[in-house]
């Protein structure tokens, strides 16, 4: 049975976490008596630290070396003894500017994810707004050579996408026109899967009784509203550099295993999966993500949302000695901030 940690443990443990995370390197008795300002005897320093050991806070990577926190060290860590650090007005004043609401959608991802890398050192994730989350405001239909149709889409009260699409008929501007009304009226305010859905059901049971306006609205909606053929971006990662200037050459395959985890992208879905239906600021460390590529890594994510739903994730990934006080709430403003400016009209 575990035993509740006495307030000198818990002081110990805090300041040992605090000097690896600086440092990077095992801490020694030595070291910790001297940071830890309890007045305590060296000997007496190490039996309170092979306590810390035999109950899974910290371990030691060879016999005589100093100790490093575990997994089960960080966590109690962040949870009982972390003091989060208010954010710096100039990285507050920095979100605010570049999280600009008279950007697109693909821009504030990209910009949010940049951002985050760049003021945390470490690697910053958005996951983009899912395909059935972009609700239709608009569409029009303009006639362009060789039989192509120039599809704008007003998405999300806010977002212009333009895409082009090739048509079997040649369609005139009346007939777009015409086509682009019934389906505003019909459809404006539905997702763009549903949307397509719906076209495609009525194409499958109304096509003997549906008149030339309707198959054209229903022909050029089916390719309109298609997912892109890739199946678009589900996130975007920057900062990948930066943790291989910051990593050891001992580190680099445990790097390279990660990057191979952002490529294969499965397990990373299905961790931001699991935020984005949480609330508030998760953290992940280590093999608490459930992924061996993510065993030397933490994660910490926040959801960011319009008033009435969750649109996605963001986050930041980087070795477990990262300085999470400050991680933190850089994760969760940048969250606030991102959700701000796709709620904006």
């Amino acid at each position: 049975m575990d035993r509740e940690l006495t307030d000198r443990a818990r002081h110990l443990l805090k300041v040992l976490v605090e000097c690896y995370i600086r440092d990077g390197q095992p801490v020694g008795s030595r070291t910790l008596t001297e940071a830890s300002g309890l007045g305590l005897s060296s000997a007496t320093v190490r039996n309170i630290v092979a306590d810390l050991e035999e109950e899974g806070y910290v371990s030691a990577p060879h016999t005589s070396a100093g100790r490093m926190p575990t997994v089960r060290g960080y966590r109690f860590f962040v949870d009982a003894l972390l003091t989060v650090q208010p954010l710096e007005s100039a990285a507050i004043e920095r979100l605010r500017t570049e999280l600009s609401p008279d950007l697109t959608t693909r821009d504030l991802i990209q910009s949010a994810s940049s951002l985050l890398a760049s003021i945390t050192a470490q690697a910053g994730l958005v996951t983009v707004p899912r395909h059935n989350q972009s609700a239709l405001r608009q569409v029009e239909f303009l006639p362009l050579a060789d039989g192509r149709v120039l599809v704008i889409l007003v998405v999300n009260e806010r977002e212009v996408q333009n895409r082009v699409i090739a048509t079997d008929q040649r369609y005139g501007q009346a007939e777009l026109t015409a086509a682009a009304n019934l389906i505003n009226a019909r459809y404006s305010g539905c997702s763009l899967d549903d949307i397509r859905e719906a076209m495609l059901a009525s194409m499958r049971s109304d096509r003997d009784r549906i008149d030339r306006q309707l198959q054209a609205s229903l022909d050029l909606a089916s390719m309109a509203f298609a997912p892109e053929p890739d199946g678009g971006a589900d996130y975007v990662v920057t900062g990948e550099a930066q943790l291989m200037e910051s990593s050891s050459e001992q580190e680099m395959d445990k790097l390279r295993a990660l990057f191979e985890a952002f490529q294969q992208k499965k397990d990373i879905l299905e961790l931001v999966d699991r935020c984005r239906q949480a609330e508030g600021v998760q953290i992940f460390i280590g093999e608490e993500a459930g992924f061996e590529a993510l065993g030397d890594f933490s994660v910490i994510t926040a959801p960011y949302e319009t008033s009435d739903q969750t649109l996605g994730v963001v986050g930041v990934i980087g070795p477990t000695r990262m300085a999470y006080e400050r991680v933190i709430p850089i994760v969760d403003v940048t969250a606030r901030m991102l959700g701000m400016a796709l709620s904006s009209p």
